[in-house]
C-alpha cells in the first residue's frame, strides 16, 4: 500500500478487495460521494490499514487470497473487543484530573459492509456471525451501494456523538464542581481500582491526605468567595505536584484533598509531600489568622502499604488519617508518615 494523506474532515472508507479493477471502481464511486478511500488487496493488508487509519467504514470482500473476508472480519471484531475493553478500563478523568479526548476511539462500532459473490443463506449467516454489519452481493448495484454506505456512516457518526456526550456526562459526574479535580466518588472508585491493581502487580500504594490549616478562620476572615479561590489554587498546586498520569488528586472533604500515588512507597510519597508543602507555600496566599504562618499552609498525612487481597483500601485511608492527625498535633504545616502493615 502506498502512503496516503487523509483529512480529518471527510469520512474514510477502507476498501479491502483483491480485485484491482473493482477497487478502482469503488474508489471512484466513493470519492464522488465525498469520501476518502484507502485500499488494501487482502485481509492482512486490511487489518494493518484498519489499525493505522481508523476508518469510518470497511468495504470487505468475502473471497480473497492470503486472508479471506470472513477471517479478516473475525480479526477486526477481536480488535474491536480489545478497543472496547481498553476504553472501559481507561479513566475518562485522568489521574491529574484532566480530560483527554484522544482517549476516545469508537473501534467497536466501525461498520463492516461485506461484499460477496456468494448469495446462499449459509454465506449470509456466516457474514453476520463474524461481525459484518451488512452485506451486498455481486454484481454490485452502485445506487444500492451508495445508499448503504451513506446510511452506515451516518449511524456511525451518530454513535460517536452519543458516546462523546455520554462520556462528557460521566466526566462531569466524577469531577468536583468547584476545583475541577476528581470528586469523592471518583476517589473511592479509583482507590479501589488501584488497590486491586497493586495487589495483582505486588507493588506499593501510597495516599496523601491534605488539610488546609485553619481554613475555617480563613473563610470567616476573607469571605467564602476568597475561600473558594483558595481551594481552587491549592487544587491546582496539588495537580502540579502529582505529575504522573496514574496519580489522582481528589477533593476529599470541605478543605481536605487526597492524592493517590500508585506504585509509590513511603519514601516516594514523602518526596511528593515535600514538594507539595513548598509549592503551596510559594503561592503566598495571605492568611493573617493562621497560627503557623502568614500564608496558607497544609498539613499532610501519608499512608503507605503493599496491598493484600485479604485487606481493604480502608486500611490505607486509616493510616493516612492517623498520620494527618499527627501532623496537626505536631504543629501543622508539615507531614507525617504511617506505614500500614497488612
Amino acid at each position: 500500500m502506498n502512503a496516503v494523506y487523509l483529512s480529518e474532515e471527510k469520512p474514510i472508507i477502507l476498501v479491502v478487495d483483491d480485485d484491482y479493477l473493482l477497487r478502482q471502481t469503488l474508489r471512484k464511486v466513493m470519492e464522488r460521494e465525498g469520501y476518502q478511500v484507502v485500499e488494501a488487496a487482502n485481509g492482512e493488508q486490511g487489518l494493518e490499514a484498519y489499525q493505522r487509519i481508523r476508518p469510518h467504514l470497511v468495504l470487505l470482500d468475502a473471497m480473497m487470497p492470503v486472508m479471506d473476508g470472513f477471517v479478516c472480519c473475525t480479526r477486526l471484531q477481536k480488535l474491536s473487543d480489545q478497543s472496547r475493553e481498553v476504553r472501559n478500563h481507561l479513566s475518562v478523568v485522568n489521574g491529574n484530573g484532566s480530560f483527554d479526548p484522544k482517549n476516545l476511539y469508537f473501534a467497536d462500532h466501525i461498520p463492516v459492509l461485506m461484499i460477496t459473490g456468494l448469495n446462499d443463506q449459509e454465506s449470509v449467516d456466516r457474514a453476520f456471525a463474524v461481525g459484518a454489519t451488512d452485506y451486498l452481493t455481486k454484481p454490485i448495484h452502485l445506487a444500492v451501494l451508495r445508499q448503504r454506505v451513506r446510511r452506515l456512516i451516518q449511524q456511525f457518526q451518530l454513535y460517536q456523538q452519543l458516546e462523546e456526550a455520554n462520556r462528557e456526562l460521566r466526566r462531569l459526574a466524577l469531577l468536583d464542581g468547584l476545583t475541577g479535580v476528581a470528586n469523592r466518588r471518583r476517589f473511592d472508585e479509583y482507590l479501589e481500582d488501584e488497590w486491586n491493581r497493586m495487589v495483582r502487580e505486588r507493588l506499593p500504594l501510597s495516599l496523601i491526605l491534605c488539610d488546609i490549616d485553619f481554613f475555617k478562620r480563613y473563610n470567616d476572615t476573607y469571605g467564602h468567595q476568597a475561600g473558594d479561590d483558595c481551594l481552587r489554587r491549592v487544587a491546582d498546586a496539588l495537580r502540579f505536584c502529582a505529575k504522573r498520569s496514574v496519580d489522582l488528586v481528589a477533593r476529599y472533604g470541605g478543605e481536605e484533598f487526597a492524592v493517590i500515588l500508585p506504585n509509590t512507597n513511603a519514601a516516594g510519597a514523602s518526596r511528593v509531600a515535600k514538594v507539595i508543602l513548598e509549592v503551596v507555600s510559594n503561592l503566598e496566599i495571605v492568611h493573617d489568622q493562621s497560627e503557623v504562618s502568614k500564608h496558607v499552609t497544609l498539613s499532610l498525612g501519608i499512608g503507605s502499604i503493599y496491598p493484600k487481597p485479604s485487606k481493604t483500601p480502608q486500611m490505607l485511608i486509616s493510616a493516612a488519617d492517623k498520620a494527618l492527625y499527627q501532623a496537626k498535633a505536631a504543629g501543622r504545616n508539615r507531614y507525617f508518615t504511617e506505614i500500614a502493615v497488612p
